[in-house]
């Protein structure tokens, strides 16, 4: 499954704006608003609306282009937003309770901040945080300020993710877990060539930079940032993430012990700096290896998702569904039921209503960044790579 397809199930009646204002008035709906209104963005407020018990009060992004994609994407003809590229206009205003975070990883950190200590609950796309550094401030400020904050990794919401968790993990029935093999191959949409051309009118660069490198504008690095270790981490944060977090789940561990990383830019010279093709192997305490691999480029890739190989048999988990294999027995399959967008969506507006905590709380979604600033770690070094006794950085393992 692309992740062009996450909303797969979710019809189109189900996503108009006549439909989310069905059933509930908009005082019943929580106010959201949306910072940063790219594709992915756009695809998880989507999912909100669908529940019918959200509504989108504003649209923030530093390019009115974008803006204007979300507002037609979002909203029925006619229908009014306020929007901005200034996120203080945004947490000023009293008909936001929420905030949709979708903005680029290295502006993660100084937006949750910003929108928590203004009393807005957070729903932050995933990875959490862009450095591992970073972790201790996120959670500092979770603490203080005690607002929701639900992290992007949907599979956390899957029901047949956690009857994976009940009925297979908990019971054992994979007996002793060796390998657990992550695959995710095809992004055409970091594959595109991106022309050079003049900054527009309606781009705020400098917010875009937020507290990355202060450099001279170039479209590449707005249009395709997911190339740039300014302002992304590539394969290893935007897939590795979502894979590490569910095999960590499943093998209830949350920080490796060492990593190593390698591939590069194999195809695809184009600008970029972030590699098109990365491989990864992240070594836990227990006794068992995550391996990842992962391409931009068009490799066949029918059935992305983690495959678990233990003594007594092997279980492939992924969003369509989990397939368990016995040594000896019959084969058991569970399907996904229903769209982990909305499941997710829903369940951190259930959080927000009653207090509760949320699926991928904000621990939850720091833990899944472990494996990934250490695979990063390893890749850049071009060592193998471990967390340091105290756990405060990321030192090399010789």
């Amino acid at each position: 499954m692309k992740r062009r397809d996450f909303l797969t199930g979710i019809g189109a009646a189900s996503l108009s704006a006549a439909s989310y204002r069905r059933v509930r008035g908009a005082n019943d709906r929580l106010g959201m608003a949306l910072v940063g209104s790219g594709r992915r963005g756009r695809e998880v407020m989507k999912a909100f609306l669908a529940t019918s018990r959200a509504r989108l009060s504003s649209l923030c992004d530093v390019y009115d282009v974008q803006r204007g994609r979300a507002k037609e994407a979002l909203l029925a003809a006619g229908e009014s937003v306020h929007e901005t590229s200034a996120l203080e206009e945004v947490l000023g205003r009293n008909d936001v309770d929420a905030v949709l975070i979708g903005s680029p990883d290295h502006l993660h950190l100084t937006q949750t901040l910003a929108c928590l200590k203004a009393g807005k609950h957070v729903y932050l796309e995933k990875p959490t945080s862009h450095h591992f550094e970073e972790g201790a401030a996120f959670l500092a400020a979770a603490k203080q300020f005690g607002k929701v904050i639900q992290t992007g990794t949907q599979q956390r919401s899957g029901a047949h993710y956690r009857r994976a968790k009940e009925e297979i993990f908990a019971k054992g029935k994979l007996g002793k877990v060796i390998f657990a093999r992550a695959i995710w191959h095809d992004f055409p949409w970091q594959r595109r060539k991106i022309a050079p051309q003049d900054k527009p009118a309606g781009l705020a660069w400098e917010r875009f930079l937020g507290p990355a490198p202060k450099v001279p504008y170039e479209w590449i690095r707005y249009d395709s940032w997911r190339y740039f270790p300014d302002y992304g981490g590539g394969l290893l944060a935007d897939i590795l993430t979502h894979w590490a977090d569910v095999a960590q789940w499943m093998m209830d561990e949350i920080r490796p012990v060492n990593a190593v990383a390698t591939g590069g830019i194999y195809q695809l010279n184009d600008g970029r700096v972030n590699p098109d093709t990365v491989n990864a192997v992240l070594q836990y305490s227990s006794g068992w290896n995550l391996t990842f691999e992962s391409s931009v480029l068009p490799i066949r890739n029918e059935r992305p998702g983690v495959f678990f190989e233990g003594t007594d048999g092997t279980l492939e988990l992924t969003r369509a569904e989990y397939v368990f294999t016995p040594n000896k027995g019959d084969v058991q399959v569970v399907k996904a039921e229903g769209s982990l967008e909305i499941a997710h969506a829903t369940n951190f507006l259930d959080a927000v209503k009653t207090g509760g905590k949320p699926s991928a709380d904000l621990a939850t979604g720091i833990a899944a960044c472990n494996p990934v600033h250490l695979a990063k770690a390893a890749y850049w070094q071009k060592k193998r790579m471990k967390f340091a006794p105290s756990g405060a950085k990321i030192i090399a393992d010789v």
